[in-house]
């Protein structure tokens, strides 16, 4: 749970793109997150396991979007 008054780390797509593309080389996680100056190793994870679910569209950052309305007639 957050802190009040915690402030979140944002990182790009091209950050995850790229974290993600090292990690299939087979780079250690803590090596990926040393390079591109990530504060958390586990959101390197965290990314990895959202591009095996949904491919490059689960690297964007979809929060406080909404979504678009189908209409279906």
């Amino acid at each position: 749970m957050a802190k009040k008054g915690q402030k979140f780390q944002t990182y790009s797509f091209e950050t995850k793109k790229k974290a993600i593309e090292m990690r299939l080389q087979g780079i250690t996680v803590v090596k990926i997150a040393e390079e591109l100056g990530i504060v958390d190793v586990g959101r390197v994870k965290t990314w990895m396991r959202r591009y095996k679910q949904m491919g490059e569209f689960g690297l964007s950052d979809t929060r406080g979007k909404r979504k678009e309305y189908v209409d279906e007639n």
